[in-house]
């Protein structure tokens, strides 16, 4: 096939494909946006002292700074991921109609994907642009507040820019499959059983492999183990952590068909009225939907439940060692500290929240294509329902019902494991063995407080920030149902009787 008559066939198509075509190049410009931020940070070496934000200064703190840039990057992968699959059912009968006409497998292959890399390597290049633009508007004066005097490596540009594109292109070639297969685009799948509880496998050992830094230090672990994880050189802890987060991560989003299937065999035995029946019905159907569209948003919450439970977790800490101060009898800023100001501290987790609800906001959008696109895909088969009778209501109540019933307990199991993967640090401060220290030294046992004195524990228990985790789980669940909701706006134009028509 010639290059010019790719590009006509892969352009072809009607409103859909156009608004396809412009979510997909947005999504890849903020994608792109995102991660050529995080390499920037990336690329800083060393003290930087020339930078007014400490954030970007210490070397310490500039790999959580790039982490939360691909934090956001993440969540609008996702929605291009859903945006490639707006109107697919339209686009295959298009595709499935040029098999028919003569075309072979791998053409049909290659317009779909060219369809899809083209607009992501449109968003690519313009999310590049305003990265240029961006940083030669603001990288001006001798005290930078953003790194604009760094530029990543050729390379690792070049690589960024691309990678939407081809992730782009990967997924277009997956969701041609069934038109390979068959241009008629029938495939009969038929589901024997439902999802098995594995991914609480994934959790537990992810959740494992992060405590095995925190064991090895804090209860004498084997001496092999305390000097790898103790080594700066070998980064084996920041490997454990890093991959018992990710396990655990992936644990939470795949368990979420395990809970999808039963949910839906729950409403579908107990469920008394029509809504909950359909919903039921649907997710034993399709249990793993809940895991395609919800992913982004559980990941956010997982990270927004971390950065919460880190800072009780440094709230208790520095009041540990204000409590140890006061005991010690030292005054006026003496004494020892946690390091830092604790509000510097508590600012960089407000910034992190601040990212985790970007990408919340971004993965609701996401969950509100998918949502739409369910809708229009099986049109047909909700004006059969209306034309028998079913109203309209039932039907927007079965798809709220098909949504909130599986992300409730997904949302809970979210936030408890962002909850665990802190708590495996630390759960209390025991001010008492200090005491008993300081008393047992002639040199400083006139000079120890007791802890009665001033009213202090003497075990500080590292608190459940239920009140913080509440609002970061409820603003989720509203996010979803305003999602839901709006995606039921397009529910009356597609049971009209007309859709029938539609082959």
């Amino acid at each position: 096939m010639r290059a010019p008559t790719l590009a006509r066939l892969a352009v072809a198509g009607n409103r859909t494909d156009v608004l396809r075509t412009v979510l997909t190049a947005v999504s890849a410009l903020l994608a792109t946006f995102a991660m050529l931020c995080a390499a920037t940070v990336a690329s800083i070496q060393g003290w930087a002292v020339r930078y007014t934000n400490a954030l970007l200064a210490e070397p310490g703190l500039r790999p959580g700074v790039a982490a939360t840039f691909v934090l956001v990057s993440l969540p609008v992968l996702a929605l291009a991921g859903q945006c490639i699959r707006l109107g697919a059912p339209a686009r295959d009968r298009r595709l499935a109609a040029i098999r028919l006409a003569g075309a072979t497998p791998r053409e049909a292959t290659l317009i779909a994907t060219a369809e899809t890399a083209v607009a992501s390597l449109l968003g690519s290049v313009l999310g590049l642009a305003v990265y240029l633009v961006a940083r030669g508007v603001l990288g001006r004066g001798d005290q930078h507040t953003l790194p604009t005097d760094v530029l990543p490596p050729a390379p690792v540009i070049a690589v960024l820019v691309l990678l939407v594109p081809v992730l782009a292109a990967a997924v277009g070639a997956v969701l041609m499959r069934r038109v390979i297969v068959t241009p008629l685009g029938v495939v009969r799948r038929m589901r024997t059983r439902g999802p098995r509880p594995w991914p609480g496998l994934l959790i537990a050992f992810g959740l494992a492999l992060s405590a095995v830094p925190f064991w090895a230090i804090q209860h004498d672990g084997p001496t092999w183990l305390s000097r790898l994880v103790g080594s700066p050189s070998r980064n084996l802890t920041y490997t454990l952590l890093g991959g018992g987060t990710a396990l655990t991560m992936a644990g939470v989003v795949l368990g979420v068909g395990w809970i999808s299937h039963t949910a839906g065999r729950l409403l579908r035995r107990y469920g008394r009225g029509p809504a909950t029946l359909l919903a039921g019905q649907r997710l034993i159907t399709d249990p793993w939907n809940g895991s395609r569209t919800m992913a982004a948003l559980l990941v956010a919450v997982i990270a927004g439940s971390v950065a919460l439970a880190y800072r009780a977790l440094l709230a208790t800490n520095f009041l540990y060692y204000d409590l140890y101060n006061r005991m010690m009898g030292h005054t006026d800023g003496e004494g020892i500290g946690a390091g830092g100001d604790p509000e510097f501290y508590f600012g960089a987790i407000r910034l992190v929240m601040v990212a985790v609800g970007l990408s919340a906001a971004v993965a609701a959008a996401g969950l509100l294509v998918a949502v739409a696109d369910g809708v229009v895909a099986r049109r047909r088969t909700y004006a059969s329902l209306t034309a028998t009778g079913v109203p309209r209501r039932t039907l927007a109540a079965a798809l709220l019902w098909q949504t909130a019933t599986p992300m409730v307990p997904a949302l809970l199991l979210a936030l408890a494991a962002g909850d665990a993967l802190v708590r495996l640090i630390q759960t209390d401060f025991d001010l008492r063995a200090e005491y008993e220290s300081c008393i047992a030294t002639p040199e400083t046992a006139s000079q120890c407080v007791p802890l009665a004195t001033f009213h202090a524990p003497g075990i500080l228990r590292v608190p459940i920030p239920w009140g913080d985790l509440s609002l970061l789980g409820g603003g989720a669940l509203l996010g979803v149902l305003v999602a839901v909701g709006a995606g039921v706006l397009v529910l009356r134009s597609s049971t009209d009787l007309e859709e029938l028509r539609i082959g």
